[in-house]
């Protein structure tokens, strides 16, 4: 749970102290790691500060929850194994057979498999409508829609939904409105304070951001909602280690002055690939002609990491470039301090070919990390270059 204590603190104070104090025994500035399957009792059920078994609760996980809660502004945070073990938890606590999902068109593929691929054989129904189109969504809502999921920005095409405007739309239904927010991170975005019920997140990516853990988390502020995704984390059991919640807690407390430098070298990226022959469209909330760039400077703090791209040659062009990159490696994932391409149509969104998901086969997704802009920029440029 967060600590109203610190409400008053900046972003990045509450990122390095809450649910960081210093180990009471030692003094210890960063907290150890609990790396223990179970906790003696004080006679039965005499728990020592409640703590019984580490997959209902661990020190190191509960660290990182209250660390995640406070940075979204929420009052429970819940964290997982991975991004779609989070999703699977807050999935099964809210719906039930004959339920319904609507989804944006754009999400991540893994999200749309979980619901059309798994949950799907115990009756529960899903369809998609385009996010950023509010007129859409309303449209596409059903008397059974229990669940209405955005991710803003999308992955990988970079669409801005309206959070505040698709919460109006979820409630007035009667829906929960869940928001993907693992590409702006907490700091460039608050889906709870825009109206959003729930927050998901791949902490794998920007919050770990180091390309060294998996792990995913939910958070939200309705006690309500808390207990029974709670209850999922317990009863199932999809839980991160406390060595995977140690460092996920410790990369929590740069993760302002990353994403600053990982905005600051996307936007200079972006804006090298404007108008280059090779290339057909640029994808980044940053650029002025961007659809929502008005949105995404009202709604979010910084444009964030990510950039894709489409080029002229399509597929052939595509495996020619990323056998060119030197600085930006071929690999899935995202949000590392390292730059990453990635090949949408084969890599992270292979399993929606063929569906409304589809992404277009002459797509690359940049994650553009922390290397210095300028080599970033000179990389990508002798690689578009030399394309024949």
């Amino acid at each position: 749970m967060a600590d109203d204590r610190s409400a008053d603190h900046g972003f990045s104070t509450r990122a390095i102290h809450d649910g960081q104090g210093f180990d009471p025994r030692t003094g210890a500035v960063i907290p150890p790691i609990f790396m223990t399957s179970t906790f003696v009792q004080d006679g039965v059920g005499g728990f020592r500060d409640g703590y019984e078994y580490s997959r209902g609760g661990n020190p190191s996980r509960d660290a990182l929850q209250q660390q995640l809660a406070s940075l979204e502004g929420g009052t429970h945070a819940f964290t997982f194994g991975s991004g779609l073990a989070a999703e699977d938890a807050l999935l099964r606590a809210v719906l039930q057979p004959g339920d319904h999902v609507l989804m944006g068109n754009d999400v991540y593929g893994g999200t749309h498999r979980l619901v059309s691929q798994i949950h799907s054989r115990w009756g529960v129904e899903i369809s998609t409508a385009d996010a950023s189109d509010l007129d859409a969504v309303r449209a596409a809502m059903r008397p059974s829609t229990k669940i209405l999921w955005v991710e803003t920005p999308s992955n990988p095409l970079m669409k801005v939904a309206d959070i505040a405007g698709l919460a109006e739309i979820g409630h007035a239904a009667g829906a929960i409105v869940v928001a993907d927010n693992t590409f702006a991170t907490p700091y460039l975005q608050q889906p709870l304070a825009l109206g959003a019920d729930a927050v998901i997140h791949s902490t794998t990516k920007y919050i770990g951001g180091h390309s060294d853990l998996v792990g995913g988390a939910v958070v939200m502020a309705d006690a309500s909602l808390a207990e029974r995704v709670g209850f999922q984390q317990f009863a199932v059991g999809a839980v991160n280690s406390p060595f995977d919640a140690w460092l996920t807690s410790r990369s929590l407390k740069t993760l302002a002055v990353r994403v600053e430098r990982h905005c600051a070298n996307a936007q200079a990226v972006a804006e090298s690939l404007v108008g280059h022959p090779a290339i057909t469209a640029v994808h980044y909330p940053g650029l002025p002609d961007h659809p929502q760039h008005e949105l995404a400077a009202r709604q979010m703090r910084g444009f964030g990491g990510m950039v894709s791209l489409q080029l002229a040659g399509g597929v052939p062009a595509v495996h020619e470039l990323v056998g060119r990159t030197r600085l930006f490696q071929l690999a899935e994932s995202l949000g590392g301090i390292e730059s990453l391409v990635c090949y949408p149509s084969e890599m992270t969104h292979a399993s929606v070919k063929g569906t409304e998901l589809a992404v277009p086969e002459d797509l690359l997704r940049l994650s553009v990390g922390l290397e210095d802009a300028a080599d970033l920029v000179a990389d990508l440029a002798q690689a578009l270059d030399a394309l024949s």
